[in-house]
């Protein structure tokens, strides 16, 4: 009789990132040993491939069956990508919103815009252990998924770990201290299991000057099995949430401040720092799931969630007063460097010797609006109706985003006679999102006149297009009022979704489809001035219906050495947000009809998984077409705000990524990853520029940007490190990483016709102004070195709870040990040129800059 050998692949690649060690769930060690390596090993363990192999599968016999590589977990690859890459924001394969996120099967994609909404779930790191994994192409049981990085979180309280974690971490990033308190029950007799996790994060002020943070993160959850057959499980989760931003900001300024952590959003009123980039956010979520298993071989899960709530964006609103933002082009050196070169130099003086003078002035901030008596007129439109105060010209501003969101899932899963797999779910989502402007403070003002000064300057004589409610118009905000634009976001969508696997001697085949129904449209909850029959009420719905598969192999040449090959084919419906021209002021769209995005996509590679060695090689193919955009900004050429819409974005993205795990002897270990891509621009989008005042179209010109690199995500980064374990349960790593080919997102209109005009390029200087003017900026490369390091005790029996004992777990991670703080992690070319100059660096590009030398350190005590 054959008897089985089970090989455990462990994660041990851990980084100097946030959460170190105290994000790690623990395990009870065995008595006696008190080791911290065992509790990693073990939570490796529960998120890594488990390969079960026969004896005959040791061998290379042509007839023995070979075990598959199962999925479950975190590859090394992806480890170095969420740990060592994410300073310089990388994104696998250079994807724009590639990856998705399901919570017990519910996809969680926002339908306005593609991103995942990870504050929702912030700070709640340590229940989310109970993970599966899908990258790239390959086989998913628990959605068709993306052609990115696709994952499914087991949030319920019997999937948490049975035991209780009490821990304080010091840090000196976005926040500077958090406690959290963690417990798991796990199922009693009675058939009940509860969990819970509370933690807090604080800083009066971060790594970056002016910015804080303040959050409070909850989640419980109960689960009740009723019977060998079925369980029913009750979550509730959130993340209330506020924190101080720091902005991008140009190079001159920085150098003026004497640092590249310039952050020109905060100054000083009454001797403390003031922030006017705040994010506030509060969008609670609740659960309920229902998991039947008629047979071991066979699950059906079905999860309604129900997510609520409000997110806010701070910032200076003004009326017809000069712009309070510090780092304004006109108040730096640069702007007068060639026209008035003395100003330059003098007004250069000062602000390298008062650097305060680079920061928000909100005393006189307020001296404007307190001095701003005035008498309004016929307020609300009613004659007579006569009010006198201060007029606020200054007031901090909230952009507004209140979501209502329900999500059905149920999935079904099942294996077959043959080695047949099936598994297939059906899904609806409904998204209304209500979005406005909203007084947070009037700085010293009595109130906020509700009218639009720049259409305003355009219709003098017309006081109507002025009015951002022509029903009822010149009304006066107090604080925590609603103004300016309102309108809705109501999205649905439905989706179906089947895949089989068939596990043969020497070959693992898998094919899946999907078919996605979407609808959306914009309601307008005001009547704007400047469109009064576009405006209020509901725009044309968009509907679509996309279809979308993929499929794949993997040669099992035995039980280490993999051969894979897939394929997938995807299509998206184009968001809200980048199809409507402007919709905070009507409900136009984007000249149609619109298409859906395509993607094409091919990889192919190798695993070897060894009890020594643990390597994924692959190789990718991406091309993704019919992508949108839509841009809203200040217009030089003609002299306006616009809306600038792009149609027909393709790009292309392909390269290959490595990652191992490599055990050097029993203490001693070697990890490394590295990605290697090319993602570019490939075709020559087309641009309609449409005046936001009145919706005329000012132009329509093709956009030169084949070839052009997709910014924001280095295109090559690597690892690698060292990873050593001492019996004396201590460890220590050390990981060096290195990054480059990262390029500046680029601003469409310096690459058209229309920007370059009739110059002459054979001119003195036109030449070299045109090559400033179209060339693509790319970031210098960069290397940083990370440390992590940790211990492990077993308290004494005098500290024992409920009669099992007690560890002590302590654990520091240091990144960039080097303090390299020229770093670039992004930035981006400013949208405003000067189209008469041709000067690039009238409107310089802002920049962002990934943190010195930064640290995470946590104590913990686990006990059950």
């Amino acid at each position: 009789m054959k008897s089985t050998v089970t090989l455990t692949l462990a994660f041990m690649y851990l980084s100097a990132n946030a959460q170190s060690l105290s994000s790690v769930p623990g395990r009870d060690t065995l008595p006696g040993t008190d080791s911290l390596v065992n509790d990693l090993k073990a939570d490796a363990e529960a998120q890594l491939p488990v390969i079960l192999l026969d004896e005959s599968d040791l061998y290379e016999g042509n007839s023995a069956p070979v075990s598959s590589v199962l999925s479950a977990g975190r590859n090394p690859f992806l480890a170095a990508a969420a740990f060592s890459f994410s300073p310089l924001r990388f994104r696998l394969r250079g994807y724009n919103n590639g990856d998705a996120v399901y919570l017990n099967g519910a996809g969680f994609i926002s339908l306005d815009n593609g991103s995942t909404p990870f504050g929702q779930w912030s700070g709640l790191t340590n229940i989310m252990r109970a993970r599966q994994n899908a990258y790239g192409l390959e086989a998913a049981d628990f959605a068709f998924g993306k052609p990115g990085l696709n994952t499914n979180i087991d949030l319920r309280a019997g999937a948490q770990w049975v035991q209780t974690q009490v821990g304080y971490a010091a840090s000196n990033r976005s926040y500077r201290h958090r406690f959290l308190l963690t417990h798991g029950s796990g199922f009693n007799k009675k058939g009940w299991a509860h969990s819970y996790m509370l933690s807090t994060r604080y800083s009066a002020e971060g790594y970056v000057p002016g910015t804080y943070y303040r959050s409070l993160s909850y989640y419980a959850a109960i689960d009740k099995r009723i019977n060998t057959r079925n369980v029913f499980s009750l979550i509730a989760f959130g993340a209330p949430t506020e924190n101080g931003r720091q902005t991008a900001s140009v190079q001159e300024a920085m150098d003026l401040a004497g640092t590249v952590f310039y952050n020109p959003a905060w100054g000083y009123q009454n001797g403390k720092k003031r922030t006017a980039a705040a994010t506030t956010t509060f969008q609670p979520v609740f659960m309920a799931v229902h998991e039947r298993r008629p047979h071991a071989q066979t699950s059906w899960t079905t999860t309604l969630a129900y997510i609520f709530g409000k997110r806010k964006l701070s910032g200076f609103d003004w009326y017809n007063a000069p712009d309070p933002r510090p780092d304004y082009y006109r108040y730096l050196p640069g702007y007068y460097a060639v026209t008035q070169p003395a100003t330059a130099a003098s007004l250069r003086a000062l602000l390298s010797g008062n650097p305060d003078l680079l920061q928000v002035n909100w005393n006189r901030l307020y001296e404007v609006n307190r001095a701003n008596w005035v008498t309004m007129r016929n307020v609300s439109g009613l004659p007579g109706n006569d009010v006198g105060g201060k007029r606020s010209l200054y007031i901090l501003s909230n952009r507004v985003s209140d979501l209502r969101r329900y999500l059905i899932n149920s999935m079904y899963a099942t294996k077959l006679r043959g080695g047949l797999a099936l598994a297939a779910g059906i899904s609806y989502q409904y998204q209304d999102n209500v979005y406005y402007q909203e007084v947070e403070d009037l700085l010293g003002g009595d109130f906020w006149v509700n009218v639009n000064q720049y259409a305003e300057r355009d219709f003098p004589n017309d006081p109507g297009p002025a009015q951002y409610d022509l029903d009822h118009p010149d009304q006066l905000k107090k604080e925590g009022e609603p103004y300016g634009y309102h309108y809705r976001m109501i999205a649905g969508r439905a989706t179906a979704w089947g895949q089989l696997r068939a596990s043969l001697n020497r070959v693992d085949l898998f094919f899946g489809a999907n078919a996605v129904q979407t609808q959306f449209y914009r309601q307008g909850l005001n009547r704007n001035g400047l469109f009064p029959g576009n405006s209020y009420g509901p725009s044309t719905h968009q509907q679509f219906m996309n279809p979308g598969f993929k499929t794949g192999g993997t040669y099992k040449l035995n039980g280490r050495n993999y051969f894979f090959v897939n394929g997938g084919f995807f299509r998206t419906p184009p968001f809200f947000d980048n199809v409507f021209i402007s919709p905070r002021t009507r409900n136009t769209l984007q000249e149609g009809p619109l298409k859906s995005e395509t993607t094409w996509s091919a990889e192919t590679g190798y695993k070897l998984n060894s009890p020594r060695f643990k390597i994924g090689l692959t190789g990718y193919y991406t091309q993704i077409k019919d992508a949108y955009d839509v841009m809203s900004f200040y217009h030089d050429q003609y002299r306006n705000f616009v809306n600038y819409a792009l149609s027909g974005i393709h790009t292309v993205h392909f390269g290959g990524e490595i990652g191992a795990e490599i055990k050097l002897n029993t203490a001693l270990s070697f990890n490394g990853a590295a990605s290697v891509g090319r993602y570019y621009y490939n075709s020559r989008p087309y641009a309609v520029v449409t005046a936001d005042n009145n919706a005329e179209v000012l132009a329509e010109q093709v956009v030169y940007l084949k070839n052009f690199r997709v910014p924001a995500t280095p295109q090559n980064a690597c690892s690698a490190g060292f990873f050593f374990r001492s019996p004396q349960y201590w460890f220590i790593s050390l990981t060096a990483n290195y990054f480059d080919n990262a390029w500046l997102s680029i601003n469409p209109i310096r690459r058209t016709f229309a920007a370059i005009g009739d110059a002459d390029p054979a001119l003195d200087g036109i030449g070299e102004l045109i090559d400033q003017m179209i060339k693509q900026e790319k970031l210098p490369a960069s290397f940083t070195l990370d440390f992590f390091g940790g211990w492990s005790k077993r308290l004494p029996r005098r500290y024992t709870v409920h009669k099992q004992p007690v560890y002590l777990v302590f654990s520091i991670g240091v990144n960039n040990v080097l303090n390299n703080t020229a770093i670039r992690s992004g930035g981006f070319e400013q949208l405003r040129f000067d189209m008469e100059d041709k000067d690039a660096s009238r409107f310089p590009p802002k920049y962002y800059y990934a943190l010195g030398l930064n640290y995470y350190a946590s104590i913990m005590l686990r006990f059950k």
